[in-house]
């Protein structure tokens, strides 16, 4: 299995690709009506995504952890819902999935404060003398 930051940033990659190609289309025929659903997939699909990425990439220790695949699950499944769902909502066809999409955003995001709250950021170095540690720290 891909470790976790690799598969939020080629994830990442895949969403701003996506969105790069719908930009081409929805100017090259003159129609912007669902740009909105195009900034949500940059957004979420592409900045957020690699943030997440670059935290994880930076915290090995949240990247093992049991969450950080149930957060990239969470997240993707945040882009793949909201964004038809936005979609759905210019089209006034249904505004379910865009109501869905955002509870799964709202979700990621606070599983994302989460991890940050449990894991800090970034892991010490071992054996840095600048961290102290129960080992390091003199006896009374």
């Amino acid at each position: 299995m891909k470790s976790v930051p690799t598969l939020f940033f080629t994830t990442a990659a895949v969403f701003a690709l996506t969105g790069m190609i719908w930009g081409i289309q929805m100017s090259a025929i003159h129609d912007h009506t669902l740009s909105p659903a195009h900034g949500h997939l940059n957004l979420i699909g592409f900045v957020a995504m690699a943030v997440f990425g670059a935290y994880y990439a930076l915290t090995p220790s949240a990247a093992s952890s049991k969450i950080a695949p149930i957060h990239f699950g969470l997240t993707v499944m945040t882009v793949l819902v909201l964004v038809p769902g936005i979609v759905l909502a210019i089209t006034e066809t249904g505004e379910t999935l865009a109501k869905f999409g955002s509870v799964f955003a709202v979700g990621s995001m606070a599983l994302f404060l989460f991890m940050v709250i449990r894991h800090g950021v970034g892991d010490p170095i071992p054996n840095d003398p600048r961290v102290s540690t129960p080992s390091t720290q003199p006896a009374k």
